[in-house]
């Protein structure tokens, strides 16, 4: 069989700095002003600008900022009146008057919390995920911070992996979309704006790739699977604009990410165009030397910035180093010129050469109303209704007693999830509170803890189910603590932690109605509850408004409407589990052993990546696909007739594959190509129409050029990865 002829590639100019989305960073008169700084600085006061420090209220750090030597930090307390005293001294008791950076983790809400990013990517709803972004930095703005550490775009397809809760899942075509979405909130429309905040895509790159889910480890990755899987959202958000990105901590095929030219050079600003700087994870200049790639901290500090890493977040490295190696010709100058170039480029393009301090006009919208209206609907739309056997959800409200367990349900701090700003327990709407406030005087709720989330202790399970079996119906709330996600905590085992199965177990031998309600910050492995328990809510960590959004949902005043962005595996041996796999010499076939599959467990996840349920039913009819041909760099259309044929009003989701049948390079069994979140009322019926062109059509052949080549196409439109209406169309020389 002859292999496949390549096209010219017709996209090609989408790989490169032509087609940036973002306003570009620099301007004639900042560059200018930038290079007249640049011409007056000590090596001393270069180094200065290229050290990120924890913030500490130290004498000696107010001496460096009056010297010029410190140029940003993290981690300020969160008033306006901290951060417009140290710019103080920065811009009118310093010798060149440059303003400082002041930067802070605001991955999800900083006083406000919404939920966990991949609770909100649940939600398949970019408008909201903008948004989110855009009340979080006006919150964070208010107190002086003018530069997140935030979107983490990681594409995460091992569960075990704890920060999986900071990014949007397993798909990097979702994961592009919210990426642009969330540079875009974070950063508004102008970057000088006093409310807006300088964005960070992190952490590049493939740091959710690290082995066994275990947090810092090593990758081993292949250009292909960068350029395919890893790197999407990273080039959409310096499309967006986004002003920084952050290297990882990882090692990528031997080389860390902290010394990695291909990706911080090569790839970023040659090919991408990329104008902001690069600032390293914490401590990663230093850890180095644990890498065994450095023998001495100036050689990792030289090797670090000659690759790429403009900031040194935390090591102190740059600071101590940098001038020396330059002075003994160990590191080039010109190398330090352009890593300051771009630090200032960036404070330019913030505004804070003009206007350092704090618009404290700002404060007003800290916990606003507008901003707690948004929290809550915000979890409302990411919550994910995985089971409703015989419609038991919605739950009646009136004359009815419900016993509510688990040690969750009266749980206000890790509702909030990890990397939760500066965000309070105190402001938190728990669970137990969301569903007693949604009960009238004639029904009543009963509650027990049963158990801790982790441990071993069953002494609290009788007396829950004591109190379940005089219930009409029971709610059990269980998951996972804050801290078990998130940076740091990787786990072995994705199972209820502690007794928590013990518990359910027998709360479901009581034989009484129950609902699950899941707390937890990533997907975890429920194969007996899928079997056994009635009800499945998937609440994920949904932040300061959490329990009444679930209430919300229970009790039917909102239809559940989200679907997940994470496959969930029927157990923690079968991850990584995700829906956009090769197929293999030897595809699953069930009945023949010498195929790609395991002995005792189904290939499939127990529940597959764009799933999610409703009150109501949606009914895909009538796919069209045209043309039947498409040529070099022409569109297909394809269209169905998404109908709400049940009786209440929902939203649905709809979902667009493909699928390359024959390339020269093996192709994803389904990749995700469009997805449109639209809202129907009782028998409404809606054409949803995508577009398919050289973007979401081609692929990186074996020259590593993008291309799309002729052959046939398969396309669903359904309502998850495992389900739709299928057609197909050809592309043509």
């Amino acid at each position: 069989m002859k292999i496949k002829g390549l096209w010219i590639p017709v996209v090609s100019a989408c790989f490169t700095a032509a087609c940036l989305a973002g306003s570009s960073l620099k301007t004639a008169a900042a560059e200018k002003n930038i290079d007249e700084l640049i011409s007056k600085m000590t090596l001393e006061e270069k180094a200065g600008q290229l050290v990120q420090h924890q913030y500490q209220d130290k004498k000696e750090f107010l001496t460096g900022i009056r010297h010029g030597l410190i140029g940003s930090f993290l981690n300020l307390p969160p008033d306006p009146e901290t951060a417009d005293r140290l710019q103080k001294i920065a811009v009118e008791e310093s010798r060149l008057g440059i303003p400082l950076l002041f930067g802070f983790d605001v991955i999800h809400g900083f006083k406000t919390i919404f939920p966990v990013p991949l609770a909100e990517s649940s939600s398949w709803d970019l408008d909201l995920a903008e948004r989110d972004a855009r009340a979080a930095a006006r919150e964070a703005a208010a107190c002086g911070i003018r530069w997140t550490f935030a979107p983490m775009v990681d594409i995460a397809r091992d569960p075990r992996w704890g920060r999986i809760a900071e990014g949007s899942g397993e798909d990097p075509f979702l994961g592009s979309a919210l990426a642009r979405a969330r540079v875009r909130g974070f950063q508004g429309s102008e970057l000088s704006d006093p409310s807006s905040v300088a964005a960070c895509a992190k952490h590049y790159a493939a740091y959710g790739w690290a082995e066994g889910g275990r947090d810092y480890n090593t990758v081993d990755v292949s250009e292909r699977t960068l350029r395919e899987a890893v790197l999407p959202p990273f080039k959409a958000a310096v499309d967006a604009g986004a002003a920084t990105l952050m290297s990882s901590f990882n090692e990528i095929s031997g080389v860390p990410s902290t010394v990695h030219a291909f990706l911080l050079t090569r790839i970023l600003r040659q090919e991408w165009g990329f104008e902001g700087f690069v600032v390293s994870d914490w401590n990663a200049v230093g850890e180095l030397l644990n890498h065994g790639v450095a023998g001495t901290e100036s050689q990792a500090g030289t090797m670090a910035l000659a690759a790429g890493v403009d900031m040194d977040m935390f090591s102190g490295i740059y600071q101590a180093h940098v001038a020396r190696e330059v002075r003994e010709g160990r590191l080039e100058e010109g190398l330090v010129d352009e890593a300051v170039r771009r630090v200032l480029r960036v404070k330019y393009a913030l505004g804070l050469f003009d206007h350092p301090y704090t618009d404290r006009t700002l404060a007003r919208s800290v916990m606003s109303k507008p901003h707690m209206d948004q929290a809550l609907e915000a979890a409302q739309k990411s919550i994910v209704l995985l089971k409703n056997r015989d419609g038991i959800l919605p739950l009646e409200t009136e004359g009815q007693c419900i016993a509510v367990a688990g040690p969750l349900a009266d749980n206000r701090m890790d509702l909030l999830g990890c990397w939760s700003g500066r965000g309070s327990e105190k402001d938190v709407v728990s669970l137990l509170e969301g569903i007693k406030n949604k009960l009238p005087a004639s029904s009543r709720v009963e509650y027990a803890k049963g158990c801790d989330i982790t441990g071993t202790s069953a002494d609290g399970i009788q007396e829950a189910v004591d109190k379940a079996s005089k219930a009409d119906v029971i709610i059990a709330v269980l998951g996972e603590s804050a801290d078990m996600s998130g940076e740091a905590s990787s786990r072995s085992d994705l199972g209820l932690p502690g007794v928590q199965q013990k518990l359910l177990e027998a709360l479901s031998a009581t034989g009484k109605p129950l609902v699950l309600i899941l707390v937890n910050g990533r997907p975890l492995a429920l194969s007996w509850a899928a079997e056994h328990v009635p009800a499945i809510v998937e609440s994920w960590q949904l932040g300061t408004r959490h329990g009444a959004a679930v209430a919300d949902v229970l009790f039917g005043d909102v239809n559940p409407s989200g679907k997940l962005t994470a496959s969930f595996p029927r157990t923690t041996g079968q991850v990584p589990v995700y829906y956009n796999h090769k197929n293999t010499g030897r595809p699953p076939l069930e009945g023949v052993k010498f195929t790609s599959k395991y002995m005792d467990c189904p290939s499939s996840p127990l529940f597959p990546f764009g799933y999610g349920l409703s009150y109501t039913r949606f009914r895909y009819d009538s796919l069209k696909i045209e043309p039947a041909q498409a040529g070099p760099g022409g569109t297909v259309k394809a269209y169905a007739v998404v109908t709400n044929s049940g009786t209440g009003a929902g939203d649905e989701i709809v979902q667009l594959y493909i699928r390359d049948r024959v390339a020269s390079v093996t192709r994803p069994v389904k990749e995700l190509r469009g997805f449109a979140r639209i809202t129907l009322r009782p028998g409404e019926s809606k054409t949803v129409t995508f577009t398919l062109g050289p973007d979401e059509l081609g692929m990186w052949n074996r020259r590593m050029q993008w291309v799309v080549e002729p052959g046939d196409f398969q396309v669903w439109i359904g309502p998850n990865s495992a389900e739709g209406l299928e057609g197909s169309f050809q592309t043509v020389e």
